[in-house]
């Protein structure tokens, strides 16, 4: 009789390990925000992959709006992110001295791509902007362009609002799909990510085989 018990005992721990819903949404909506915020700024953070990883583990929870709750914080993080990151190059543009912030945009965009997103942006406007968000490494280069076109921010913000919005639609369907062909979420996460890892990777891939 003592075997069972211990089972029991066991298995009553390990389910009482495991934080409820309400735990992991107050602790993982906070933590997608700013990972997201600091990924906009920094753009060194995996961003997609994050989103998708946020959609898969909302994809099994049981609370209705949690697939929604994941679209508005990361499209609100992305959005205030990339703001933050215009503005401070818009105080770099106007600086004799530059920024580190304009540096560090400056870093990121070859001159070839550079001179692609000018060209795009001069014939196609907001457009090329929104378009940015969604191709892997294409936010830097046009957000330089947009600087160098001397675009305002107010300007930007307008445009920049629908490629935040499209941005978090496409990775949430990314994680949803990954979330819907598995019962475990984390089976669900690896997928979302390697999904996204393909994605980013081919452009890349493009441009050595040309």
């Amino acid at each position: 009789m003592r075997w069972p018990a211990s089972v029991a005992s066991l298995a009553a721990a390990s389910t009482s390990a495991v934080p409820p819903e309400s735990t992991q949404q107050a602790i993982g909506y906070p933590s997608l925000f700013l990972l997201v915020l600091v990924g906009a700024l920094v753009p060194v953070v995996p961003t997609g992959a994050l989103v998708s990883s946020a959609a898969v583990v909302a994809f099994h929870q049981t609370a209705p709006f949690s697939p929604a709750l994941v679209f508005v914080t990361a499209s609100l993080a992305a959005f205030l992110g990339d703001a933050a990151l215009y503005w401070l190059g818009l105080r770099g543009m106007r600086s004799r001295n530059g920024s580190r912030w304009l540096e560090a945009i400056r870093a990121r965009a070859p001159d070839a791509r550079l001179a692609s997103a000018r060209e795009k942006l001069a014939e196609h406007g907001v457009a090329v902007l929104v378009l940015s968000r969604l191709v892997p490494a294409g936010r830097i280069p046009v957000m330089l362009a947009c600087l160098m076109a001397d675009w305002p921010l107010r300007r930007f913000v307008r445009g920049n609002l629908p490629a935040c919005l499209a941005w978090a639609v496409t990775y949430q369907v990314i994680g949803i799909l990954g979330g819907s062909l598995f019962k475990e979420p984390w089976e669900g996460v690896v997928v979302a990510v390697g999904l996204t890892v393909v994605i980013s990777a081919v452009p890349n891939v493009v441009r050595r085989v040309r």
